[in-house]
């Protein structure tokens, strides 16, 4: 009985322990709980208001009421009326749209004389199964459309869709995996190794002296970065080469440029690190802050695998405070479209804000130590 009681006893201690510690608390049932939301309401492959644009050249009640069937399945969100071909590139390039409909100038008459009319469907493939899930619902409500009209006429006519996949015509999934490796990687690396180098000074009480030595907290930050920039920046290079030369993924627009927002984005990666490693005390927690806290938010909201459209709409918000979801799409602008500064300036300022902003609050955190 006394054995069973002092069981009993530790048992209880161990229970109070655990309801005491607030990081243990927030492991076990906090991360869970984030999880299930963020797996249970990102990872599908449905379609839901995916962005489209419509150039009708043949404005006649055939393509107006194939148009309202499309738009009113409700898996697609019209973004753009186009009036000329020239456009759809433009829409593309700038990442409005991820598919075009192009109804032809003499589709009522082919249908009357030949019966038979094609509609030109064009998708954004650099994902590929973004792009051939789209493709596959359009070529469906089409067909159903063709049948509902067949069954009141006495000449059935035939629409044929014609695809045409932009960027990735093979349908390459390399070409979807090699940006969104190269953030991952990118991120991970540079403020996992930022944070965990400062917090071990920390530990081993080194940061007290440099934090009382005449240089400013700036430059200890500055001094503490530039290695890093170096490293990563090398790292960047070697998965370029080896996306470009072993896996083929093409480079289409300047490679001064998305080498220049590479640097960028390890800069905002390692202004990233800083801050964790200013509000944690050991390694451990660095670690595990930098892992957990930025692995699953960079997978899965950056839109590296699942499409943001498809989430809910406040995972559609909380993505815009991901850096990756920005990197990835200025990457796959530059490498798969060609596109260049003018069209990718916001989301460059966008990674030039997040960094200020990381590096402000490092900075903020450094002084209060020091006063």
């Amino acid at each position: 009985m006394t054995n069973l009681k002092r069981l009993k006893g530790f048992i209880k201690k161990e229970f109070i322990h655990i309801f005491r510690d607030k990081r243990t608390m927030v492991i076990l049932f906090g991360m869970p709980i984030v999880q299930i939301l963020l797996f249970g309401f990102a990872i599908t492959n449905e379609i839901q208001e995916a962005r489209i644009a419509i150039l009708d050249m043949a404005k006649d009640p055939v393509s107006e009421e194939l148009s309202q069937k499309i738009m009113s399945s409700g898996y697609f969100h019209l973004q753009a009326t186009l009036q000329h071909p020239r456009q759809i590139e433009e829409v593309f390039k700038r990442g409005e749209v991820k598919q075009v409909i192009v109804f032809p100038h003499d589709l009522d008459r082919k249908l009357e004389k030949e019966h038979r009319a094609v509609i030109q469907l064009i998708a954004d493939a650099s994902d590929p199964n973004t792009g051939t899930s789209l493709m596959n619902y359009t070529s469906s409500i089409i067909r159903s459309f063709q049948q509902e009209k067949n069954q009141t006429t006495s000449q059935p006519y035939q629409l044929v869709p014609e695809v045409q996949m932009r960027y990735n015509p093979e349908l390459k999934g390399v070409y979807m995996f090699v940006p969104g490796l190269i953030t991952i990687i990118l991120m991970l690396v540079s403020a996992m190794m930022t944070s965990i180098t400062i917090t071990r000074e920390k530990e081993l009480g080194t940061m007290e002296v440099l934090l009382a030595s005449p240089m400013k907290p700036g430059l200890i930050i500055i001094a503490k970065v530039i290695p890093y920039i170096f490293l990563s920046f090398i790292n960047a290079l070697m998965i370029l080469f080896l996306g470009k030369f072993v896996f083929g993924v093409p480079i289409k627009g300047s490679l001064v440029l998305l080498l220049g927002e590479s640097l960028l984005f390890i800069l905002t990666a390692l202004s990233l690190g800083i801050f964790i490693s200013t509000k944690t005390q050991s390694q451990q927690v660095a670690l595990m802050v930098s892992l957990m806290g930025l692995m699953l938010p960079v997978i899965i909201l950056s839109g590296f695998i699942f499409p943001i459209e498809n989430m809910p709409f406040f995972l559609q918000l909380l993505s815009n405070i991901i850096p990756a979801k920005w990197f990835i799409i200025i990457v796959k602008g530059i490498m798969l479209k060609g596109a260049g500064m003018e069209l990718l300036w916001k989301e460059s300022l966008i990674l030039l804000g997040f960094t200020a902003f990381f590096i402000l609050l490092s900075i903020k955190n450094f002084k209060t130590r020091l006063a």
